[in-house]
């Protein structure tokens, strides 16, 4: 029998409702499924233990996060339902329609009753890129792109429009609360946001937002969201801890009684506050539905060892509010996860190398092991010592430090000065200048090309006339790092001085690209000079660039480095965590309320549970301040991350790397060796 395969925690939530005639009448059911628990494979047979007892698939409404595990689950449902149905499984599962993400099926219920809400039904939907150029017309037609002080850019504005219509909050308090470097234009945001929002009616398109505004809205109308509710007899969200207040608010409008809605999630993997998701919405439910609720915990992984499990439910164990669940598994070793002890960052990226090498040794591939982290310039060293030792490796969540634009950029600039006939690198660094296009800089480029002293050339060049101090400043800083004087690595250190105000112009999240380059900088240090910085440097960069960069070949192995966010679902080998320390996890952007300090407790649990054998947590003891070499002594000490105390260590195994070795007849030579250092100190004054 299909059901035969689940554990009983599984087939209790699957059966949930069932009566003895096979009918169902489900009340309320929130899954709390921990990490590797088999979330999706009981979703699934959950839909088709329904289909199979008789429940019309038209009338079932399926909610996931992404169209591909839409399509996922329903390849899985007709895997199931053909053990019981045989040849009718694939008309069946076809007739599971209503199946895909909350904005997926927004759009087709808002075509449905567009003519009760007074909408066109031939609306079309802008995505980001589309929604920010709108909102950058607007910003424009009010003259905010010209005020004194520097006004958001456009995807600032649509981040705190979404903010704001995703959370259900007010506009004061998600510019105090996430935005507060814009709380200032609160007045002006208002007036643009408004304007944006009669825009886009009076254009007749849909941003991607107003896909659940206009639902939620919709079925605030009692009449149309019991017609709507009416349509399905079951209701499931997958992923429930990352839904936000407004998907919360159509379900609790589409089902107030909870009746055959079931919603299946981990309060521990509720880790995007930045998208207004809310873990809220799951830690609630049961008082919304109250006393009718079922809670059915599914606490069996099959992903980890136990010595993993058992370091991992420790950390959540400490978390102010969650479900108690303790997650176990027949999975037993010896072997606990190592809390690594190293000397500084770049020590972490060799013991990483060593170790992922050794492992590939021993059989395991690169693609088993992956090395996760909280935010995606931590990996900076690491990329480095990969590219050196000729580690291929893809990277998730960001571009690959050495390409994006902002480390291009500074980049750009060392290589100019180095070589001022490097026409790609002059073209990019001129037109970061305001006033300066392509064809000004191509001429620019031009008369270099024509002089023996390049850059004496630009500097008798008349400034193009919009470009005002900043082409001289541009000069100056070229003039400066070719003439060698200030030495490597304080080289890097100008250049980034002078670049400062124009990533701050540039890109509205400067202060998270500023740690990059200041990485780049301590990276710098480990050189002997600008040009074998930028020898060693120069690669072939990845085809993608974008979220994913992009695999080397198909066939080819790769290490893999994600942030833990990107991580979220996934599972590898053996798992090697950067930067466990106060600052990095949690954030030190990230410890001003109880509820930001909870959310990075659970990124670490996240992280800890995607390890099937193996997890490495490093700690590097200091870290150098920027502008230091490795042999400098301007540094600060690394605390080990807050979220595991001393009461916790008997979890892991903790070890410091390197471990010195010498061998026994070396040892006893030194042991042989006597001198008098005494005798010699006070030689030195007599």
């Amino acid at each position: 029998m299909y059901l035969e395969k689940l554990n009983p925690q599984q087939r209790m939530a699957v059966e949930h409702g069932t009566l003895t005639d096979g009918s169902h009448i489900a009340g309320p059911l929130l899954v709390i499924a921990g990490a590797g628990s088999g979330k999706t494979n009981t979703l699934a047979h959950r839909v088709a233990h329904l289909i199979v007892k008789g429940a019309d698939p038209r009338r079932i409404l399926l909610m996931t996060f992404s169209r591909r595990a839409a399509a996922e689950m329903a390849r899985r449902v007709e895997r199931i339902c053909r053990d019981v149905l045989g040849t009718n499984a694939g008309v069946m599962a076809d007739a599971l329609s209503w199946s895909g993400t909350f904005h997926g099926i927004g759009a087709r219920l808002l075509r449905d009753y567009a003519q009760q809400i007074g909408l066109d039904a031939d609306f079309t939907i802008h995505d980001r890129e589309d929604s920010a150029d709108l909102m950058n017309l607007i910003r424009h037609d009010l003259g905010f792109s010209k005020t004194e002080s520097r006004f958001p850019a456009k995807g600032t504005c649509l981040a705190i429009y979404s903010r704001a219509v995703n959370s259900e909050t007010a506009l004061d308090e998600v510019l105090r609360d996430a935005f507060p470097w814009c709380a200032t234009w609160e007045k002006q945001l208002r007036e643009l946001f408004a304007c944006y929002v009669e825009a886009k009616q009076a254009q007749n398109v849909l941003d991607y937002d107003d896909l659940l505004l206009y639902w939620a809205q919709m079925v605030g109308e009692s009449v149309i969201a019991e017609d709507i509710g009416s349509r399905f007899d079951h209701v499931l969200v997958d992923e429930y801890q990352d839904t936000n207040r407004l998907q919360a608010s159509i379900l609790m409008a589409l089902k107030p009684q909870g009746q055959g809605l079931t919603v299946v999630g981990d309060d521990a993997q509720s880790i995007y506050s930045f998208r207004a998701a809310t873990v809220r919405n799951i830690l609630d439910f049961p008082a919304a539905f109250s006393p009718a609720a079922n809670i059915v915990t599914l606490d069996r992984n099959y992903r980890s060892t136990q010595p993993i499990l058992t370091a991992a439910n420790a950390v959540i164990d400490l978390a102010s509010e969650r479900f108690t669940k303790n997650l176990w598994t027949e999975r037993q070793s010896a072997e606990r996860p190592r809390l690594v002890s190293v000397r500084d960052e770049a020590e972490q990226a060799r013991y990483i190398a060593d170790k992922v090498l050794d492992n590939r040794e021993e059989g395991l591939k690169l693609k088993q092991q992956a090395v996760l982290f909280r935010a995606s310039h931590h990996s900076g060293p690491l990329e480095v010592e990969l590219t050196r030792r000729n580690i291929p490796f893809v990277k998730f969540g960001g571009l690959k430090f050495l390409d994006s634009a902002h480390v291009k950029d500074m980049l750009a600039a060392l290589r100019f000065a180095q070589n001022p006939r490097d026409r790609v690198a002059g073209f990019r660094l001129m037109q970061i200048l305001p006033g300066v296009g392509p064809s000004t800089a191509q001429k620019a480029l031009d008369l270099m090309a024509e002089d023996a002293r390049p850059i004496s050339a630009l500097a008798e060049m008349p400034a193009p006339p919009r470009s005002g101090e900043d082409w001289t400043d541009f000069v100056a800083m070229l003039q400066e790092l070719k003439s060698g004087k200030a030495g490597w690595p304080a080289e890097i250190g100008l250049a980034r001085q002078w670049y400062a105000p124009h990533l701050e112009r540039l890109h509205e999240d400067a202060a998270t690209r500023q740690a990059d380059l200041l990485q780049l900088e301590q990276i710098a240090g480990g050189y002997a000079s600008r040009e074998r910085f930028l020898t060693e440097l120069t690669l072939d960069p990845p085809d993608a660039t974008s979220d994913q960069a992009g695999v080397p070949l198909l066939d080819e192995d790769y290490l893999i480095l994600s942030t833990i966010h990107s991580a979220k679902g996934q599972e590898w080998t053996r798992v090697f965590m950067l930067n466990v320390v106060d600052g990095c996890i949690p954030s030190d952007l990230a410890v001003g309320a109880t509820a930001e300090i909870e959310e990075e407790r659970r990124l670490l649990y996240v992280a800890m549970t995607r390890a099937r054998d193996g997890l490495d947590l490093v700690v590097p003891q200091r870290f150098f301040t920027y502008g230091q070499n490795s042999q400098g002594d301007r540094h600060v000490y690394a605390s080990r991350s807050r979220f595991i105390p001393a009461t916790l260590l008997q979890f892991f195994e903790a070890c410091s790397w390197p471990q010195v070795k010498s061998d026994a007849a070396a040892q006893a030579q030194a042991r042989q060796v006597r001198i008098d250092v005494g005798a010699r100190m006070r030689g030195m004054w007599r």
